[in-house]
């Protein structure tokens, strides 16, 4: 029990209180300790006065502790007897004599002593725990040796909304290579000196986040990070915390990384912005509902995982201490509500260089490190897909096989889905003829494990599970389960997790093309659970569906069929598409028309960016999944049903750029495309001004953009635009709304317009342009090949460079409908449109002004167009004979 009396403050009691607690110590000893004792007693380290020893010959138990007690001081003698006991081996009495201390004499100098002593001892255990990381179960290996620097991306690094012009054209910024410097520079302040609290590292799966985490310990525990703002650094990795039954306080789980159980915690504690915290795959954490949904508070509360987690997150437990927060890149809008005025990062993965970099590590021979690099370098598909360092690991993997046999990859890869398919399908070919059954059986069982797992949002396995599945011990379990060993109450727990999440989630995939026709969809949990799980917020499902629908090709499913021995039912396929065109009603993220003129009316000037808490858009991640099949005929029949795809709020990135594309040129006939407030150029990439770009913009003015047009780089939508221009495209109307429109997207769909098939209708409203942009697209309208019919431009000011689309209608040959309407038409504007339509080269047919406002003359001029043009409609509520409904118009415009 608990010894009741306060700390001592009195110096004389404090002798007194620390002769008797070294007494009680000593007299646990046995004869034999004792001895030892005093002869350790002699040398109490280099840094400390030593009691004479003809003091220590014949002491007794009584003698020794007075002698200590004068010697030394209160606190002192009890740390030097402390330390003392644990030389002689007498660890137990060493702990109950600190702990009695704590008790009966509070914290005191000494104590802080203690913990900067333990700081080393943590370290060292730390850099020898997390000196060897596991090859994806394969051996073990040193994490300096096999770790390979990632680039990553702090999102400050986005361009800010500024004027447009030639000048300020972004160009691509470099995201910094995880080197020393830029773990470092995570936790930097900003211009006013502020340093962020909590930083989030994140990416898509396999991207290598928890290992660019736990190489931040290890760098941080070699004395390399964070030296002289961080005392003690805990990884907490959150799934399997989350799993752990019962409850336990954050003091616990911090003991649990210790050394030994004599650690400082409370000392720890008492200086929190001295700690941090590393929670690896925080997106695992669950929305709390009842009595769970207060985060914890107290450090030595006992409570679930996910509150304990929780409180660190949301700054409730600890709000001073560091965090390091890991999470894939679909989630930081799940978690943003929970999380503290976070600084975000973006792990983007290898760079073409660090490819290279881990070939030669993996394969550790130059010859076929260089072979294998070689072939895939020359496969552009799969050199490009290797920037995921998990997919690299299993090129690696499924080439250093085929080169060991003799052989070469046989066929390339195109997604994500088919790499994994290539590993399994290399583990099932290496397995001798004779155990070809016993490890697709296994395979299949895995696969059940596995899908078990994800809905059920487990990734920990029991060996007991492994057992009823007969997976205990095989080949599958050596090479698809790493082994872990947690500490329990009376013995240690042997758990199992997949040797990559995401490997789990693709295997969960795949269980569905496995499954045997007749066993009853619901007891088998059939792909419907899967697909309507998916289509909820924030689903943990999605990287599982986009792996289902990339087996669904007719590729994939005759390499399963090849690689298991089975037949693969239609059904899956079938389900899946009606799935998919069901979605073509009430997607979530589809901005409905009416918002469109209200917000750019409420600010025009300001075209609304994706907030940071926003969910995942939905739509795209629809165009994810089609992406993965790679086949065309099924994303046509796929979008039949959709017959716009608007897409909101997205900050594209290349991969969804490439995604979109792709889409784009599968789609039918009648397609529509809206880009809604979307952000245009790379999220990462910086706006600088170099001294000649400027020195043009200020002397040159619009004269001098046109010859810079040609120097500009190609934009982030350059590949949906040559798409757009492919023959096979059907794309018919494309609109761009509220979005920040750089003169590069210009330039590349102005040269789309030339050649676009079946584009005939393009829209621009309440978009950010400048003159030279304007230019740009009016010359690709006025070209002679050029097939848009209609045109709509909502401008949010008054802009000179109306004057250069006014100005193509004398020249495109097949525009026949122009809808200024919301545009600010200043007098000589209107008197140079009405000159345009007059001209015997203009074949526009409908002209809408509707809501523009317009002085009496320019009415006056209109309605002599009109006179004069009998046949051409143009829509105006004055020249309606509607003035009453102008106000009304103002807000009901699209």
């Amino acid at each position: 029990p608990d010894d009741p009396r306060p700390p001592v403050s009195s110096t004389g009691l404090r002798l007194a209180v620390a002769r008797e607690l070294l007494l009680a110590a000593l007299e646990e000893l046995s004869q034999e300790q004792l001895k030892r004792f005093r002869h350790k007693l002699r040398d109490v380290g280099p840094d400390r006065r030593s009691i004479p020893w003809g003091r220590l010959e014949r002491a007794d138990a009584v003698d020794l502790a007075e002698q200590l007690a004068q010697f030394y001081g209160p606190e002192p003698a009890l740390e030097v007897a402390r330390k003392t006991l644990k030389r002689a081996d007498a660890r137990d009495v060493a702990a109950q004599l600190k702990e009695q201390r704590l008790r009966r004499l509070g914290l005191g100098s000494t104590a802080l002593l203690s913990v900067s002593e333990y700081k080393k001892k943590y370290r060292e255990h730390v850099l020898q725990l997390h000196a060897r990381v596991k090859e994806r179960n394969a051996r073990s290996v040193k994490i300096t040796k096999r770790f390979t620097k990632l680039l990553i991306a702090p999102e400050s690094a986005a361009p800010e909304e500024e004027a447009l012009g030639p000048a300020e054209e972004p160009e691509p910024g470099r995201a910094r290579r995880s080197d020393t410097h830029t773990f470092n520079r995570l936790f930097r302040g900003d211009e006013d000196g502020r340093r962020p609290l909590t930083v989030v590292l994140q990416g898509p799966a396999g991207i290598g986040k928890t290992m660019a985490a736990k190489k931040i310990l290890y760098d941080w525990a070699a004395g390399k990070l964070y030296q002289g703002q961080v005392d003690f650094a805990f990884f907490m990795p959150c799934g399997e915390l989350l799993e752990r039954p019962g409850t336990r306080s954050l003091a616990d789980l911090i003991l649990d990384q210790c050394p030994d159980r004599g650690a400082p915690v409370p000392q720890m504690l008492a200086q929190p912005q001295r700690l941090l915290f590393i929670l690896d795959g925080a997106d695992e954490l669950p929305a709390l509902e009842g009595p769970e949904a207060a985060p914890c508070t107290d450090p030595f509360e006992a409570a679930s995982g996910a509150r304990v987690l929780g409180g660190l997150l949301s700054k409730a437990l600890l709000p001073t201490a560091l965090l390091l927060v890991t999470t894939r890149a679909a989630a930081p809008g799940r978690l943003q509500g929970r999380l503290c005025s976070p600084q975000c990062a973006e792990v983007r993965g290898f760079s073409d260089k660090d490819k290279k970099k881990y070939f030669y590590k993996f394969f550790q021979d130059e010859r076929r490190a260089e072979r294998a690099y070689r072939f895939v370098k020359e496969n552009e598909t799969l050199f490009a897909l290797c920037f995921v360092p998990f997919v690299c690991w299993i090129v690696c993997t499924v080439l250093r096989q085929q080169l060991e046999l003799g052989r070469d990859l046989s066929r390339t890869s195109k997604t994500t889905t088919s790499v994994y398919l290539l590993f399994i399908a290399s583990v099932l070919s290496s397995a001798p003829v004779a155990d070809g059954p016993r490890v697709q059986g296994d395979l299949r069982n895995l696969c059940r494990l596995a899908r078990e797992g994800v809905l059920g949002r487990r990734a920990q396995f029991a060996e007991k599970q492994l057992e009823q599945l007969e997976l205990r011990g095989s080949k599958v379990q050596t090479l698809f389960l790493s082994k872990k060993e947690l500490p329990g109450v009376l013995e240690t727990e042997v758990t199992y997790q997949f040797i990559d999440q995401s490997f789990q989630e693709f295997l969960a995939a795949l269980s569905y093309l496995l499954e045997d026709e007749g066993v009853p969809r619901a007891a088998a949990g059939g792909v419907g659970t899967l697909l309507r799980g998916d289509a909820q917020p924030h689903s943990h499902l999605v990287l599982t569906t986009r792996f289902l629908f990339g087996l669904l090709s007719a590729e994939r499913m005759r390499d399963i069929e090849r690689h298991f021995g089975c037949v693969v039912s239609e059904r899956v396929k079938q389900e899946a598409l009606r799935w998919v065109q069901g979605q073509g009603q009430g997607c979530p993220g589809v901005a409905p028309e009416a918002t469109e003129g209200t917000k750019g009316l409420e600010d025009p000037e300001e075209p609304e960016e994706e907030e940071e808490g926003e969910e995942p858009n939905y739509p795209l991640e629809l165009l994810y999944c089609l992406y993965e099949t790679q086949e065309d005929a099924f994303v046509r029949q796929a979008l039949c049903r959709l017959p716009e795809l608007a897409l909101q709020g997205v900050r594209f990135c290349r991969m969804d750029m490439a995604v979109l594309s792709y889409c784009v040129r599968c789609c039918p006939a009648g397609q529509a495309l809206r880009l809604i407030s979307c952000r245009l150029v790379a999220a990462q990439e910086k706006k600088k001004k170099s001294l000649g770009k400027r020195l043009q913009a200020s002397l040159g003015g619009s004269s001098s953009s046109r010859g810079t047009t040609k120097q500009l780089p190609a934009s982030l939508l350059h590949p949906l635009f040559q798409t757009m221009t492919d023959p096979l495209c059907r794309l018919t109307s494309l609109t761009l709304s509220h979005c920040k429109v750089p003169d590069a997207v210009c330039r590349d769909l102005s040269e789309a317009l030339r050649a676009a098939p079946a584009l005939t209708e393009l829209g621009l409203l309440h978009n950010r342009l400048s003159e030279a942009g304007l230019r740009m697209l009016s010359e690709g309208l006025a070209w002679p090949q050029c097939r848009v019919q209609t045109v709509r431009v909502q401008l949010p000011s008054s802009q000179q460079g109306l004057q250069y689309l006014v100005g193509m209608l004398r020249q495109s040959p097949a525009l026949t409908t122009l809808d200024l309407s919301g545009c600010q038409l200043p007098a000589p504007m209107v008197t140079y449109l009405c000159a345009v339509l007059q001209h015997q080269g203009c074949g526009l047919q409908t002209l809408r002004l509707t809501s523009v406002e317009l002085s009496e003359p320019s009415l006056q001029e209109l309605q002599a167009v009109k006179r004069a043009k009998p046949d051409l409609v143009i829509a105006h509520p004055v020249l309606d004979g509607h003035p009453e409904s102008a106000t009304k118009e103002l807000v009901s415009t699209f």
